[in-house]
């Protein structure tokens, strides 16, 4: 026989998100997988779903994964849910996913809140096409080597934080992003939601030195939606033109030039060398 796993999304503040439908499909299986019994526990509570629990964090996950499957495997409905949102997005349950679909049994999503969804849906950037790349590193270096990565991107950038590092990241944001729109979402969908609109070292300037508490969510624009730079130049063009200035003022050495200037912006040597050729610099 083959059972079902129901990936169920589940409120990310505001309990009355759950559907209808994911609060039927809780009551119908035989197990909840979840990260944390006790929250997991207080929203079944909330919609009276007895259903027992089974935890599935991302300290357990490959040891859970047995379990689960000899339940489906028996031709059972087992519920997967995160602490909030969708599984397996930025939360555990990726692993389970693909052992469930290796096996042969059937994978269902029961779609429900999203973090990104919610504030993409009220930042007022471009939504049509964006980019999703989950939580910023926790160390200084790696969180800067990927924001110059995504510097160049034309699309919106969406990315989590941790509230205790939200400060660090905006002030890297700042540094390599400069003036550019972030739309800040803190508490969505809670009593305190909060929504910021404003460069990263304005939003640092707004948030004060206050605990910043619950999750966090940041909308980066994308570098063509702040218009035409110096020059007519869009914003990357321009950076990469002040980079390689200072680069080459720093040294006559024109292969140290590159190797500081691409380090600097996270481009390898040969993508350098073709953007400056492009820009008519040598």
């Amino acid at each position: 026989m083959s059972g079902t796993l129901h990936v169920v999304a589940t409120p990310i503040g505001n309990l009355d998100d759950l559907s209808p439908r994911a609060v039927e499909t809780l009551r119908r299986c035989a197990k909840v997988a979840c990260e944390d019994t006790r929250r997991t526990g207080g929203l079944l509570a909330r919609f009276g779903v007895e259903t027992p629990m089974l935890s599935l964090h991302k300290f357990n996950e490959a040891e859970r994964i047995e379990a689960i499957l000899g339940l489906l495997a028996e031709g059972r409905e087992v519920a997967l849910v995160s602490d909030g949102g969708t599984p397996g997005i930025s939360d555990p349950g990726a692993w389970l996913v693909r052992a469930a679909i290796e096996a042969g049994h059937r994978v269902s999503p029961v779609p429900g809140p999203s973090a990104v969804a919610a504030l993409l849906s009220a930042a007022g950037l471009p939504a049509d096409r964006y980019v999703f790349d989950g939580f910023l590193p926790p160390r200084e270096g790696e969180r800067r080597r990927r924001l110059r990565e995504l510097r160049a991107e034309t699309r919106t950038v969406v990315v989590f934080e941790a509230p205790h590092r939200l400060r660090d990241a905006l002030r890297d944001v700042a540094e390599v992003f400069g003036g550019r729109t972030i739309v800040l979402g803190r508490e969505l969908t809670k009593i305190h939601e909060t929504i910021l609109r404003a460069s990263a070292s304005e939003l640092l300037a707004r948030l004060g030195d206050g605990d910043i508490l619950g999750e966090v969510v940041l909308a980066i624009a994308g570098h063509e939606v702040l218009g035409d730079g110096p020059s007519g130049e869009d914003e990357s063009a321009a950076r990469i033109r002040a980079v390689w200035s200072a680069a080459c003022a720093a040294t006559a050495d024109r292969r140290a030039s590159l190797k500081a200037a691409a380090k600097e912006l996270g481009l390898k040597r040969a993508e350098l060398q073709r953007r400056l050729a492009e820009l008519g610099e040598r």
